[in-house]
């Protein structure tokens, strides 16, 4: 008997119902029109659920998902990709997830750009720019869509390359009149410079600061500084400590800055983790807080209201910035030739400590 002959393309979208039959030669696997047999449906719209979610109603999505996990099928996504041209991938690096602050942005934005048929593969970078340069090697390799960026401070080899490689990049977390293309953050000096008004305004004559050694903290430590400055007060007690900050490194930096600067009414810290350590040293020195020291810490982390006293903070829409980088990259990836930066502003948020 005469072997018949193999589907080249057997999972293509596009492949004829009569592709469903199975040959002796061909694979064991579930395939993408066993699917749509099994769903009712073509082929081709068991590939929109994949690819594009939102353009399929919603009772055949469910319907090809019944199918799906009862079946056990998985796409091929590699075949996809080589016929296509398009891996359904979006890169995504950050600093960290151990911080509500990043974690609530990658969440959002991981379900919205789900929800519009993509997939996020997330790296984690440590603050570190070394970290940064190796994770993007890593994910470019997999021809991803776009990439999403925690920051504006890169090396410029790395920003001339992502500005070649012809795929929509999204920057988060800062602002820059320069973006490699779109921009989704706020301005950390101007966060600097509200905080120095807002001591000013309430008296403090003899500010601190407490300090992660990150880009985008350093930017809040010169807006501080420089407001500071311009009100007369140059000599600031000033500790710089290594990200990712802690409780602890707070307690430390605030023997540090007793040490410096026994008098000092009031600290800024570049985080509410570091604030909370500040905190806790100071009641453990019989340092009244709020009448002798001031704190704000920046995060709003979900403690800072339930903490006692109720810690003064800087609050910024973590969520807003994932929604708002998905869209972007969903409106270029639909074919918009441009995005304008997106300023999503910040607030400060007082409380007792402040």
């Amino acid at each position: 008997m005469t072997k018949p002959a193999e589907h080249a393309a057997i999972d293509a979208p596009d492949a004829p119902p009569s592709a469903a039959r199975r040959t002796r030669g061909a694979p064991k696997g579930v395939r993408i029109t066993d699917v749509a047999a099994s769903a009712g449906v073509s082929p081709i719209t068991v590939s929109r659920v994949f690819n594009a979610p939102d353009t399929v109603a919603p009772e055949t999505l469910a319907r090809v998902r019944q199918a799906v996990s009862e079946l056990g099928y998985v796409p091929n996504r590699l075949a996809g990709g080589l016929s296509s041209a398009k891996s359904r991938l979006i890169a995504a690096i950050v600093p960290t997830v151990a911080h509500s602050l990043f974690s609530e942005t990658v969440q959002v934005f991981s379900d919205t750009m789900s929800r519009a048929g993509y997939q996020v593969l997330l790296g984690l970078s440590g603050y570190s720019d070394e970290n940064e340069d190796q994770l993007l090697d890593a994910v470019l390799s997999r021809r991803p869509e776009g990439v999403l960026l925690t920051g504006v401070a890169h090396a410029p080899t790395l920003r001339e390359r992502l500005r070649k490689i012809g795929i929509p990049i999204v920057e988060t977390w800062d602002m820059t009149d320069d973006p490699i293309d779109m921009l989704v953050g706020f301005s950390h000096y101007r966060i600097g410079v509200a905080v120095a008004e807002r001591f000013i305004a309430r008296g403090a004559r003899r500010p601190a600061l407490v300090s992660a050694n990150d880009e985008r903290a350093l930017a809040r430590r010169r807006g501080f500084v420089d407001t500071l400055a311009q009100h007369g007060m140059r000599d600031v007690a000033d500790v710089l400590m290594p990200p990712p900050t802690s409780v602890a490194l707070g307690k430390d930096a605030l023997r540090r800055i007793v040490g410096k600067k026994p008098r000092a009414d009031a600290v800024f810290c570049s985080s509410d983790l570091l604030a909370l350590g500040v905190v806790s040293e100071a009641r453990r020195l019989g340092i009244e807080i709020g009448r002798e020291l001031a704190v704000c810490g920046f995060g709003d982390l979900e403690f800072a209201a339930d903490t006692t006293p109720a810690l003064t903070t800087v609050r910024v829409d973590g969520k807003r910035i994932g929604a708002t980088a998905a869209r972007c990259l969903i409106e270029r990836l639909s074919g918009a030739a441009s995005v304008p930066p997106v300023d999503v502003g910040f607030e400060i948020v007082g409380r007792e400590t402040l």
